[in-house]
């Protein structure tokens, strides 16, 4: 059948015809094949702002300044009145290059005491409420001595806290503080927002604080997973352990750490479910009994010491019982690189307090369920409106034709579904839900451009957005930088691109690496 790309025949065709049962809201994202932020302004009179991201709602835009303050802007349109004919052919008037014409400054907040940074890279975001996360924290230690039951080579912060605030007036509801401990922070890595609850994984003390946000903006804490797994565990402990069997060490994160010494050989409980849970896959996998010891002395006995030396270092929310949650190595935890690095995957239920899977990190069952039900590895609150439609291959035909291609160019199909594998767990908050990334309205260059909240090698050319459906013709371009493009063209420069996440409207940020000015261009539909 004949489609218009016309917006008027095709609000007419909304009118008179029915879309399939559905589809209603797929139908209508195809408007956004006509409304595209097809117009640059570039090089904008910009304040000196790190800016972060828009909200999911977009309803606010989240930057920060250097001086160390979380500053919020309401997104706005360029308006301005037109005495002549045709106004569409004439320049935009001067202030159409501020920034402050399409954003309004809502409010100014210091977060970071005298000795802390704010994170700039960490920021998570309530939907139903309008209350953001934010973190500061004090300098690392890198060979800060393990005390009190601390993984050894795992650095040190003295002071992280967790600032909730209510984006609508810039109110700080509550705050959470640990002490001497390291929380991944960097781009979210080491905290996972579902719904109401939030896990915050604790790389230095090896524990999974479960807390939730009530309606009130209190951080309210429900549990810690870790040394122990139940609420009663550090009791039942604590009444039948004798005196000289352990030494309990307290830390100021509001729990008790047993250090594994000579004194207490106990393991943590979340080692001991994962181990048994192994010793129990590996004893069912034989029959025989003479066959089965021997199994288990090479499959468990001989890398019982490496499965003991596990640590954490990653988790995500599958659902509001079950964890996803990724181990490896110490070296590997604070490294950069961990392609060479060995890791597995445990799903963990919380309310059982049971590992209930595990992988090794070049599993092809786990591979298979990933690329068939990658969805459910995104999990989205209930009252996220926008983040449902973000294209994956699970739910995109060419997301999925992409993906089995570079399956088919793999030189080594193990090497491949490791490589895959390394993104989980899913970073929380890191696509863009903006429309112009999906994938079955658009084609584009994923190696300059994507959904994927992460700063790109910047180019001197645009990006094209191509139409997925006939006629397949070019629609809007993106270009970072100047309009002339770099006069320096032996500096590094890097981009990152900041989409509204239903509006025609974008921000592309250029920056070189020896604190220059930003150069920012905005992108919208004139």
């Amino acid at each position: 059948m004949f489609r218009s790309n016309n917006v008027a025949a095709r609000i007419f065709e909304r009118q008179v015809r029915t879309p399939l049962p559905g589809t209603s809201v797929h139908s209508a994202r195809r408007f956004y094949e006509n409304l595209v932020p097809s117009y640059t302004i570039y090089d904008v009179e910009c304040p000196d702002h790190w800016i972060r991201k828009f909200t999911d709602d977009g309803q606010y835009l989240v930057c920060f300044s250097r001086n160390q303050e979380l500053i919020v802007y309401r997104p706005t349109w360029l308006s301005f009145s037109c005495k002549e004919e045709d106004c569409h052919i004439h320049d935009l008037p001067l202030k159409a290059k501020k920034f402050d014409s399409f954003f309004t400054e809502l409010y100014c907040v210091s977060l970071a005491s005298s000795n802390e940074v704010i994170c700039k890279d960490f920021f998570l975001y309530m939907e139903n409420n309008q209350f953001g996360l934010f973190a500061t924290s004090t300098a690392q230690i890198h060979e800060a001595p393990a005390v009190g039951g601390a993984i050894q080579g795992v650095p040190s912060v003295e002071k992280i806290t967790f600032h909730l605030l209510r984006l609508e007036d810039g109110m700080v509801l509550d705050e959470k503080v640990y002490h001497n401990d390291f929380i991944n922070l960097s781009h979210n890595m080491g905290v996972f927002l579902y719904d109401d609850l939030l896990a915050i994984v604790s790389l230095r003390y090896q524990t999974i604080h479960i807390l939730q946000i009530r309606d009130s903006g209190n951080l309210v804490d429900v549990r810690a997973i870790g040394s122990f797994c139940r609420e009663d565990d550090e009791l039942f402990l604590n009444s039948s352990a004798q005196p000289h069997q352990h030494t309990e060490n307290h830390v100021e994160n509001g729990f008790h750490q047993y250090q594994l010494t000579s004194e207490n050989p106990f393991l943590s409980g979340i080692k001991q479910r994962l181990l048994s849970f192994i010793f129990q896959g590996l004893w069912s996998e034989e029959s025989n009994h003479s066959l089965r010891v021997q199994h288990l002395k090479k499959k468990f006995y001989f890398h019982f010491q490496d499965y003991a030396d596990l640590i954490i270092w990653k988790v995500q929310f599958l659902d509001r019982h079950h964890l996803l949650i990724k181990f490896g190595s110490v070296e590997a935890a604070v490294s950069r690189s961990v392609d060479h690095h060995p890791a597995f995957f445990g799903v963990y239920n919380m309310e059982t307090t049971e590992i209930v899977a595990f992988y090794q990190s070049s599993a092809d069952e786990l591979y298979l369920l990933f690329e068939q039900f990658c969805d459910h590895f995104h999990p989205t609150s209930r009252n996220s409106l926008h983040t449902k439609f973000i294209s994956s291959h699970s739910n995109n035909i060419h997301a999925r034709d992409t993906l089995r291609t570079l399956k088919n160019k793999a030189t080594s199909s193990s090497l491949f579904v490791k490589k895959m594998l390394g993104n989980l767990p899913i970073i929380c908050q890191s696509q863009s839900p903006s429309p112009y990334f999906d994938q079955s309205l658009y084609r584009y260059d994923e190696k300059l451009i994507s959904a994927l909240d992460r700063h790109r090698q910047s180019t001197d050319h645009p990006i094209k957005f191509i139409l997925r459906r006939p006629p397949y013709s070019l629609r809007f371009k993106i270009k970072p930088g100047p309009e002339g493009g770099s006069t320096d063209s032996r500096a590094k420069k890097i981009s990152s691109f900041i989409f509204h996440p239903f509006l025609p409207f974008a921000l592309s940020v250029q920056q070189t690496f020896f604190l220059q000015p930003s150069a920012v261009n905005v992108h919208f539909r004139r």
